[in-house]
């Protein structure tokens, strides 16, 4: 049997899926990045092979998405290297078909998609404040002494949410506080906290976007009850949460794997062994010019695999021979 790897790595978390040739998900995993992509990497590669140990399936395409996508396609040999715009719309219209609004939300940034007959028309992403994304969540969490899988359904037991400043993560910290302080119960707080975050994602991200139903909630914040239910309230719409929503990313980049392998026949993929090399990365100045660009390597036993950064595409172009 034929099977799609997709790879989304983020800086909070890494997430691996294997799709079939209809597009079902066989393995899916999510691990956190913690500061070390390669290792992640790595590690959700040994997952997987356990995972399709003694089974009849073949990876026969990899698709690489997230912030270290190039990085990744490097070490596993990726057959096609997307952005997170193109990963996120690919899938969700693969499990809702006549989607046109998605939303996104992740450890450290957000994003909203506009799709019409299947093709994105707009987008926005937030990736300069982390207000509302899932570390600032997590953070506020551990603050109140409250496993962040609970967050949700606190916030849906509120009879009467407060309101939180909700437009920087440093003032939504504050007024929670104030608000503790004045006696308010834990469950109206965090409802609060969950209309603030909403509303400063809608008024920043989505702002002068036209948001149209059926309407996605996807990226780790959608495992929230206590937000889908605070963007049903704001947008006066059904949101539609997926199944695999934590890792549709990696879909999307898995789907975009077998399209890409479809159209040369053959696949770039390394091999499981590569969770066992030693990948070395290191990154240098270029004097050539003013730009003054870093450079980043990535060497396994001394050998060049892979340069990039520059802004005039020298380096990429260039690999160590010996």
């Amino acid at each position: 049997m034929k099977g799609y790897l997709g790879i989304d790595v983020g800086s909070v978390s890494t997430n691996l899926v294997v799709i079939d040739e209809e597009g079902r998900v066989l393995v899916n995993l999510y691990l956190r990045t913690r500061g070390q992509p390669i290792k992640a990497v790595q590690d959700g590669m040994r997952h997987v092979e356990q995972e399709l140990s003694g089974s009849d399936i073949e990876i026969c395409g990899v698709g690489t998405t997230g912030s270290a996508r190039t990085l990744t396609g490097v070490i596993v040999g990726a057959d096609t290297v997307k952005n997170e715009i193109t990963a996120h719309a690919v899938a969700a219209s693969h499990l809702v078909p006549d989607v046109q609004t998605v939303l996104e939300i992740g450890g450290q940034d957000s994003k909203i998609i506009l799709l019409r007959d299947g093709i994105v028309v707009d987008f926005a992403m937030n990736t300069v404040c982390a207000a509302g994304t899932g570390s600032f969540l997590d953070h506020q969490a551990a603050r109140l002494n409250i496993a962040i899988e609970e967050f949700g359904t606190l916030a849906l037991q509120s009879t009467g949410p407060v309101r939180i400043a909700g437009r920087c993560s440093v003032f939504a910290e504050s007024d929670m506080i104030h608000k503790q302080q004045m006696g308010h119960t834990f469950p109206d707080i965090i409802s609060g906290l969950c209309d603030a975050l909403v509303r400063n994602y809608l008024n920043n991200v989505g702002k002068g976007k036209d948001i149209l139903s059926p309407v996605v909630f996807q990226g780790g914040v959608a495992a929230n009850a206590g937000i889908r239910a605070a963007f049903e309230k704001a947008l006066g719409l059904k949101v539609i949460v997926p199944e695999y929503f934590s890792v549709m990313g990696a879909i999307g980049a898995a789907m975009l794997a077998k399209s890409a392998v479809r159209e040369k026949q053959e696949t770039l993929f390394r091999g499981f062994a590569i969770s066992e090399m030693e990948y070395q990365a290191s990154s240098f100045e270029c004097q050539g010019c003013p730009n003054l660009c870093e450079i980043v390597n990535i060497t396994v036993d001394d050998e060049v695999l892979a340069r990039w950064g520059g802004r005039c595409g020298k380096w990429e172009t260039l690999r160590k021979t010996g």
